[in-house]
């Protein structure tokens, strides 16, 4: 097989034929409307891979274009030819990754990062803490007040400021259980996936998934061996070590017969539902795949299932519903959310006039491409302003920072503040059911 045929079926050209170049993914994309450039759009993206499968371009020539992409898969939702745009997007960022010429350091960086840190709760237990100390000691204040934290690379002062308030080491290890069983008997038996950031970051929420699991009548397991589900490597092109975390969590969760494996992540929970496609069919490991994936749910969907919440408290509040583009794209998961925050008593949901226009959060995306996040985020934050809420609600951790980021430079976080749809249905009240 010569080089140019290898390089092929690594692109996935032969998925490439089937964009007929018509154009209705343009409106669609958040890129192409804030670049207004025909190589930051699905078609133009698709062009440049079938072009480097061809010889006709270089991998330098596609790279940008790929990296500037969000891969929040709107246009497949309007795409009329059913294009498989994420795996031609996965096959060219595992190329560039592949070709990119890397120093040492940023091998030895990227290795640390993709292979030991995100993978490890250990290492995640580890940046809590650290946070929570960084908050509790005072040092973030004087940071804050003596402007150091602008020396932070990657605009990470922006983001640092928009940081939860994170509990300590002893009300983590006090809070946290690997089996939650109730004293009356289950209706369900689910198994809970926390994250790598949701965990690190937003513990709170997690514990308050497994609140809601619990008095909606489910018995709640969290499998020890399980790992990161790999989305931000297959993004960054790591597809081999994405394999690897997949077949880890497989492996993870078939020690015990469960309901439902959920999560409260759209990020985690689109790469999860998707574990199948990174086998041969008629494999061993496709068909473990495709067991695993049928149990897949995000928090909303098991919640209106077990249909047993009933709220107590009312919520006053004016709020918006910022859907996750994973969710909403990949997973398809619509109209649960909004069905539970219409049973919360006292709300008043405004809904956006483009709720499917992506945040720009994008796994990392707002770290790595942040001037042109921020643009995206600005397209946003208009649509959210316009409707005026008290509250953005949202059910990622990518996408819920980006919020709160947004409301900070439209200097409105006196006005607005942005929370988990867990944390909404939480404040409601509702029934303890699970004792």
């Amino acid at each position: 097989m010569s080089d140019l045929q290898t390089l092929s079926q690594k692109l996935n050209y032969d998925k490439t034929f089937d964009c007929v170049q018509c154009g209705y993914c343009l409106p669609a994309c958040p890129t192409y409307e804030t670049m207004e450039r025909e190589t930051h759009s699905p078609r133009g993206r698709i062009n440049l891979v079938k072009m480097v499968a061809e010889g006709k371009a270089s991998i330098e020539d596609l790279q940008e274009p790929i990296e500037k992409c969000l891969g929040c898969m709107a246009c497949t939702t309007v795409c009329p030819t059913n294009v498989q745009y994420g795996e031609i997007l996965e096959g060219a960022m595992g190329v560039i990754d592949e070709y990119e010429a890397k120093s040492t350091s940023q091998r030895v960086t990227e290795d640390f990062l993709y292979d030991s840190f995100f993978p490890s709760s250990k290492w995640m237990n580890t940046l809590g803490h650290a946070t929570w100390l960084y908050q509790k000691s005072g040092l973030q204040k004087v940071a804050q007040t003596f402007q150091l934290t602008k020396i932070a690379p990657l605009h990470l002062d922006q983001f640092e400021k928009v940081l939860p308030d994170l509990p300590s080491p002893k009300r983590r290890k006090e809070q946290r259980a690997k089996r939650y069983i109730r004293k009356r008997p289950a209706t369900a038996k689910v198994a809970f996936f926390p994250g790598c950031i949701m965990d690190s970051v937003f513990y709170e929420s997690n514990q308050k998934t497994i609140e809601l699991l619990l008095r909606s009548g489910a018995e709640v397991v969290l499998p020890e061996a399980q790992t990161c589900c790999g989305a931000l490597h297959a993004h960054s092109g790591k597809i081999d070590t994405s394999i690897e975390l997949a077949k880890q969590n497989i492996e993870a969760f078939e020690e015990e017969k469960f309901d439902y494996i959920v999560n409260n992540a759209g990020g985690c929970g689109a790469r999860l539902i998707e574990y199948h496609h990174l086998f041969e069919k008629g494999t061993r490991w496709h068909e473990r795949a495709l067991a695993f994936v049928a149990k897949v749910k995000d928090i909303s969907e098991v919640l209106t299932g077990l249909d047993e919440l009933v709220f107590n408290q009312p919520v006053n509040r004016t709020i918006t519903y910022q859907p996750s583009c994973h969710m909403t794209n990949v997973q398809g998961v619509t109209e649960a959310p909004i069905q539970l925050i219409r049973n919360i008593p006292g709300i008043e949901l405004k809904e956006l006039e483009r709720p499917d226009f992506c945040c720009g959060s994008a796994g990392i995306y707002n770290i790595v491409n942040y001037e042109d996040s921020m643009d995206i985020l600005d397209v946003k934050m208009k649509d959210v302003c316009g409707v005026e809420p008290d509250g953005i609600v949202t059910s990622n951790p990518g996408c819920l920072l980006q919020m709160k980021l947004g409301v900070e430079r439209e200097g409105k976080s006196d006005q607005i503040d942005s929370i988990h749809l867990v944390d909404l249905l939480m404040e409601a009240d509702p029934d303890p059911a699970w004792e």
